[in-house]
């Protein structure tokens, strides 16, 4: 074999080797320019529809005061169980789960109407859990991750505030809302610029059952 002969052959492997190197620095470019640019789901919608107003709904763990009107003797304080029930006096196994307080105080007045005259019956929430299906769950890089309850206009700021905040580990700009109620659609939101940037047109409305997902950033 010549000079000439010996020469390609290893000129051909770095070549070869070059262009593979080449190939991996495009493919991670091109990776990279799409972390640039955010998020490939749209944007969170800043305020829902006013049909979307919200009403509570009573859930496992919630504390109910229930007020029988002319029969303090009736009235009580109750912790709804986890299998959603509450027991009181002349009440036994009554489901709370899943109605709102008017729904249960008329559920409660037709019961106590078998032993007493026209009661009027008012439920009050006192300690706040709601249905699980209607939590709000923030996960991943929140200095507390946890499940919230739901309230009526309830932002993407209050959430924060209640988590306290982004660890020093979190891409808080390519967060994202599972929305459950849309059927698990998926919202882009600017978490870093609203909380440490101030910006408050990245201030979103939550909906119950949200799915608030904070990545971990790569650098």
């Amino acid at each position: 074999m010549t000079a000439v002969n010996r020469f390609f052959p290893t000129f051909r492997v770095v070549g070869a080797a070059r262009a593979g190197l080449g190939a991996l620095l495009a493919v991670a470019l091109a990776w990279l320019s799409g972390c640039a640019s955010g998020s490939s789901y749209p944007p969170a919608p800043t305020t829902l529809p006013a049909a979307l107003d919200y009403t509570y709904i009573i859930g496992p763990g919630d504390g109910l005061n229930v007020s029988v009107w002319r029969n303090p003797e009736l009235s009580m304080s109750v912790v709804v169980r986890p299998d959603g029930k509450v027991n009181a006096p002349l009440v036994d196994e009554l489901v709370a789960q899943g109605k709102t307080p008017e729904q249960l105080a008329r559920e409660v007045e037709k019961i106590l109407g078998k032993y007493v005259r026209d009661p009027v019956v008012t439920v009050m929430v006192t300690g706040f859990v709601g249905p699980y299906s209607e939590q709000i769950r923030v996960v991943g890089e929140a200095a507390k991750p946890q499940f919230l309850p739901y309230k009526n206009k309830m932002t993407l700021l209050d959430v924060m505030i209640a988590v306290g905040g982004l660890t020093d580990f979190a891409s808080g700009n390519k967060a994202s809302i599972l929305r459950t109620a849309e059927g698990n659609k998926q919202y882009a939101v600017r978490i870093e610029d609203l909380i440490k940037r101030g910006d408050v047109n990245a201030n979103v409305e939550m909906r119950p059952g949200d799915i608030l997902i904070i990545p971990q950033s790569l650098f």
